[in-house]
């Protein structure tokens, strides 16, 4: 056994001496490979370097060579410029030159002309010395026939010359606007006749009270409360008068401004529908009536700029229309009249050949201002245009609202056109109402402004003061004069008067010469 082991480590270290042998003999030979490898690597470098610097120097030569080409390239474009530019030095010699001369030729020409001038005016004072010698002596001679100064002559002769081209000019005049009226009287005729025509409307004056029917009288007794409680607050809640007497089963409703009054009315009727009637559910009923009368007014606004085909109206503009339904003027619905005024404008436009939505729109707007002048201070002219200025109306339609009643220049043939439709819908028949008190102080007003004038020998108002009718003496005034005459007058009117569309002045001048035969 222990012959075995022996023998078994003998031959383990013989393996072992065996491996160690082999293993060295390869490391030599890896050592001599990388030797040689190396050395290929040398070379191989060595061959790159030196193909590398041969490329180098070709490159470097070829880099010489390009900017030796490009240098003589350069020299020759500026030897080329400089020839260019001594012919241009060599042209612009030349032409000094000639100017040169031109100009000494035109100074010599020029010192002779002076030459001749000098002596023409030399002969020409001479001949204005006699001219002005043999004019005072004819000057003197007619003085002598005429036995009057030259100065006097002259003041004479422009006297008479003033007074026939005053003449002339009134003549003048006077046939140029009777041209001009009879054709813009039938041209607009023809244009306010076809809008007329085109627009027909049923319309009833508003009044300044209102009725309210009940069902029966027992109803009066509830409406009054007890002790009259009722009554006073429906007036604080409303604003009106609520007047009740001996019309049987109705009450009347008095107040100048007709909201108030539909508040009251649709108040007092919901109120008798409802059946419970006392001051807190008056209070209640009151301001839901506001409410919903606000939603209507707005749904009033819009209507009105739907039927008249206008758009991107701003809302506030909208609800202020809406108010217009209730407020009048002289018993005209502004909101009515509004309309009509659009409606007329957009017919005249159309006539006319201008914006006919232009014109309708600043005719629907034009009295934009009585919706709020009852709230704030200023003419309904000035605050309609504010109102329209805030919201972003365009100009013309701003100068429309402002100059419908004459106030500034329009600015635009829209202008004119929504102040004739305005005077067109106020001025027809029975639109309008005023107190006879005031009609009559205004046909006294009309009578005296025209008797104020030199020559007036009589005035009449007439066709429900539209008209003013004046007799002249005609030994005091011409026909010329007479046209004047009607001018001023009209002028003073406007100046002075206030009056619903528009006076007619007619002067009126008539000579009679009476003899008998005997």
């Amino acid at each position: 056994m222990v012959d075995y082991i022996v023998l078994l480590v003998v031959g383990l270290a013989a393996g072992v001496g065996v491996g160690l042998m082999i293993k060295g003999k390869t490391a030599a030979g890896k050592i001599k490979d990388a030797e040689a490898e190396a050395a290929r690597i040398i070379t191989n470098a060595e061959r790159e370097a030196e193909t590398k610097r041969k490329e180098s120097i070709l490159e470097a030569k070829d880099k010489f060579y390009q900017a030796r080409a490009d240098f003589e390239k350069e020299t020759r474009d500026k030897r080329q410029e400089l020839q260019n530019q001594e012919r241009r030095l060599t042209q612009k010699e030349e032409s000094l030159e000639k100017k040169t001369d031109l100009i000494e030729k035109r100074e010599g020409d020029a010192v002779r002309r002076e030459r001749e001038i000098s002596a023409r005016e030399k002969v020409a004072i001479e001949k204005e010395e006699r001219f002005e010698k043999g004019l005072r002596e004819q000057r003197e001679l007619l003085e002598k026939i005429a036995n009057m100064t030259a100065e006097e002559a002259k003041r004479q002769l422009m006297l008479s010359m003033e007074d026939e081209a005053k003449f002339e000019a009134a003549k003048s005049i006077k046939r140029i606007e009777d041209e001009a009226k009879e054709e813009a009287d039938k041209k607009s005729k023809n244009i306010i006749s076809l809008a007329i025509q085109r627009y027909a409307s049923d319309y009833v004056a508003e009044a300044t009270v209102s009725v309210v029917n009940l069902p029966n009288d027992e109803m009066k007794g509830r409406i009054i409360g007890r002790e009259g409680r009722n009554i006073r607050a429906i007036e604080a809640a409303t604003g009106i008068d609520l007047i009740i007497d001996d019309t049987p089963e109705a009450v009347i409703l008095s107040c100048y401004d007709p909201l108030r009054r539909e508040i009251a009315r649709l108040t007092i009727e919901r109120l008798m529908q409802d059946g419970r009637i006392h001051p807190a559910r008056i209070e209640e009923i009151a301001e839901k009536v506001k409410k919903d009368l606000d939603v209507a007014m707005k749904e009033e606004g819009e209507k009105a700029a739907f039927d008249l085909g206008i758009h991107n109206i701003h809302p506030e503009i909208i609800k202020l229309l809406g108010r217009l339904k209730y407020r009048t003027s002289y018993g005209q619905n502004v909101l009515m009249h509004s309309r009509e005024v659009a409606y007329f404008a957009g017919i005249m436009a159309a006539e006319c050949g201008v914006d006919q939505k232009l014109a309708r729109r600043a005719g629907l707007l034009h009295d934009l201002g009585k919706a709020i002048d009852h709230e704030v201070e200023g003419t309904h002219p000035q605050l309609g245009g504010d109102v329209a200025k805030k919201y972003g109306e365009s100009p013309k339609v701003l100068n429309a609202i402002l100059t419908h009643h004459g106030d500034g220049e329009p600015s635009c043939v829209e202008s004119v056109l929504v102040a004739a439709a305005d005077a067109l819908s106020a001025g027809r028949p029975g639109v309008r109402r005023e107190t006879l008190e005031s009609y009559l102080k205004r046909l006294e007003q009309l009578e005296s402004t025209a008797n104020s004038f030199k020559g007036v020998e009589k005035s009449y108002a007439i066709q429900a003061g539209r008209e003013i009718r004046i007799i002249v003496k005609p030994e005091d005034l011409s026909d010329a004069h007479s046209a004047q005459l009607s001018r001023d007058i009209a002028k003073k009117i406007e100046q002075e008067l206030s009056y619903p569309g528009q006076i007619k002045v007619t002067v009126v001048r008539e000579s009679r010469y009476v003899e008998f035969a005997k």
